[in-house]
């Protein structure tokens, strides 16, 4: 299937838990992952899996993933947190309520590519959206591992 994948992770994790113990990190945890359901939710996504500090979102629209990721990144300050988050568009295989294949892999390689705060998307989302009134700076080309040649890499521009 055709797909936007998002990937959104807390930034520093393993420190803030590490800081706020088990038991609070859990709390705050429960806080971010439903937050960004909420906006998963709102912009017509599907969660399709989440594990520890991060979640994988499908979208059909790409400037709905990439509203979606900018407002989850926003939210998120309020509860003292920061993310990082990468979106692509591709075909993607579909295993059971799971999706694979590699563009899945391209979206987590550009995810991990973000700085706190940022959302990253591949050329293709960026080309998708064109029209959307959603702006962009140019991050260059990258390598992502794993992934054959190198790739083209925008940050999402907030207001």
């Amino acid at each position: 299937m055709l797909a936007t994948v998002m990937f959104v992770d807390v930034v520093d994790a393993t420190r803030k838990a590490s800081e706020l113990g088990d038991h609070r990190w859990r709390d705050l945890l429960v806080a971010f992952q439903g937050l960004v359901r909420e906006h998963v939710t709102r912009f017509r996504g599907r969660e399709i899996d989440s594990a520890g500090d991060g979640l994988l979102a499908t979208f059909d629209g790409p400037a709905r993933a990439v509203r979606a990721a900018a407002a989850v990144g926003a939210d998120v300050r309020r509860l003292g947190l920061n993310v990082r988050a990468g979106l692509h568009t591709g075909e993607c295989e579909v295993i059971g309520a799971k999706l694979g294949g590699v563009a899945v892999h391209i979206g987590a390689r550009i995810a991990a590519l973000a700085e706190a705060g940022e959302v990253l998307v591949s050329s293709t989302v960026r080309d998708l959206v064109a029209g959307s009134g959603l702006r962009f700076a140019d991050r260059g080309l990258h390598a992502l591992k794993g992934v054959p040649g190198n790739w083209h890499i925008f940050a999402v521009e907030t207001n």
